[in-house]
């Protein structure tokens, strides 16, 4: 017979363990397809800083010391070598314009003039003596003519009255011709001596106007001794103030030495060390400011010097306007020169981020400010207090702006 069997209890407590077993199996592979794989890192959010993303004004500028230094300085350096014999300005003093401010000795200068002196009395008597012998020769020549022009008159009659004579045969042959070669003569000597005048004219006006040329040049060069002897007082080029002076009693210098320098103080100028990074940047006549006692000073790019040292390069710059009463020279300021004109843009806080990210990426606050995520941005001009965003923030955002370097590179930041 057949008889009934029927289910056992423990069946339907299977069919529930397999379907929770199951939902199980289903959550895990969720978990694991869908989860959130990103590295993370707990951080105390009072250990770090905070900077808020903005829209407003931007203008690119960089932060410089400048010192400030005299206008012009203008260098003493000895003109001719010789020995110092007297300082008559001290260091640090107010001069005027070709004051004399030290002198000095050489013997030798002295003595090329002696001989320079000499050399031109020579002359000049050479000169005298040259021009008496050549009033003396003209003078004998003169005479030399007028006996040749007087003879000549006389053989001139008696040649004519001869040859009349021997044409009406009263006279000889050998007469006439005596009378005729004889004027022919004199005749011929007269001739020669207005060429030799004329000749001796030329050739004395030119040897007179040599020894005048000659004369001339001496006189230059005793006057340029002279000058030289006078450059052994050493004067102020400008009114000013005598800032250095290298030059003690009784030392040698050489011709070319330095002895010091003096400084124009009627105006100032602002001399800036700037990174070469900025070398194609700066242009004459770019503008800059400088604050004192909470006043502002406007200042302009007055010089360049292309020279790189040590990556970086020098300017001047002049007050354009007021400038700090008190200045002196050595003074040091915070100056602000500008590099563009502001704009409007985003902008975010300098900070330590920028070290170890180059700008490449930052950590953005979510909503609610419990995490930070990484996020790629892209970066363009910059001045002392912000970065230009580009690409990846939008206003209103908040990023951490403090250093990552104990972050190492971890996708998401979790606040405790």
């Amino acid at each position: 017979m057949d008889k009934r069997i029927e289910k056992k209890a423990w069946g339907r407590r299977n069919a529930f363990r397999i379907t929770i077993v199951s939902a199980f199996i289903l959550w895990a592979m969720f978990y694991l397809i869908f989860r959130d794989k990103s590295s993370k890192l707990k951080v105390d959010s009072a250990k770090v800083t905070f900077g808020e993303v903005i829209n407003d004004k931007f203008e690119e500028y960089i932060s410089q010391i400048g010192t400030v230094a005299p206008i012009l300085t203008v260098y003493l350096d000895a003109i001719e070598g010789g020995r110092v014999e007297e300082i008559q300005v001290e260091k640090g003093c107010m001069v005027e314009k070709d004051q004399v401010i030290l002198r000095l000795s050489n013997p030798n200068l002295n003595l090329s003039i002696l001989n320079s002196e000499a050399n031109l009395a020579e002359q000049m008597n050479f000169l005298r003596n040259t021009r008496l012998a050549m009033e003396q020769e003209k003078l004998r020549l003169k005479e030399q003519m007028l006996d040749i022009k007087y003879k000549l008159q006389k053989q001139e009659r008696l040649y004519k009255k001869n040859k009349l004579f021997y044409e009406q045969n009263i006279i000889s042959e050998e007469e006439y011709l005596v009378s005729k070669e004889e004027y022919e003569y004199l005749y011929n000597m007269n001739i020669l001596l207005l060429e030799k005048e004329k000749t001796d004219s030329m050739f004395r006006s030119v040897q007179i106007k040599q020894f005048e040329l000659n004369l001339e040049r001496m006189q230059e060069n005793l006057d340029l001794v002279r000058n030289k002897l006078e450059n052994l007082n050493v004067k102020a080029p400008i009114a000013g103030q005598l800032g250095a002076l290298n030059a003690e009693i009784g030392e040698a210098k050489k011709e070319g030495q330095r002895l010091g320098v003096i400084n124009d103080l009627q105006a100032y100028k602002v001399k800036v060390s700037v990174d070469e990074y900025y070398i194609d940047r700066i242009t004459e006549e770019q503008q800059g400011k400088l604050k004192r006692n909470n006043e502002e000073f406007k200042l302009k790019v007055k010089r360049i010097y292309p020279e790189v040292k040590n990556g970086r390069f020098d300017i001047d710059m002049v007050f354009n306007g007021a400038i700090p009463d008190n200045i002196r020279t050595g003074q040091t300021y915070r100056l602000i020169i500008s590099l563009g004109q502001s704009e409007e843009a985003i902008i975010i806080p300098k900070g330590g981020f920028y070290q170890s990210t180059g700008g490449q990426w930052v950590y953005v606050l979510n909503e609610n400010g419990t995490e930070a995520i990484k996020r790629s941005i892209r970066l363009g001009n910059q001045n002392p207090m912000y970065f230009e965003v580009l690409e990846g923030l939008k206003q209103g955002e908040t990023i951490i702006t403090s250093g990552y370097d104990d972050f190492g590179d971890v996708d998401k930041i979790i606040f405790n």
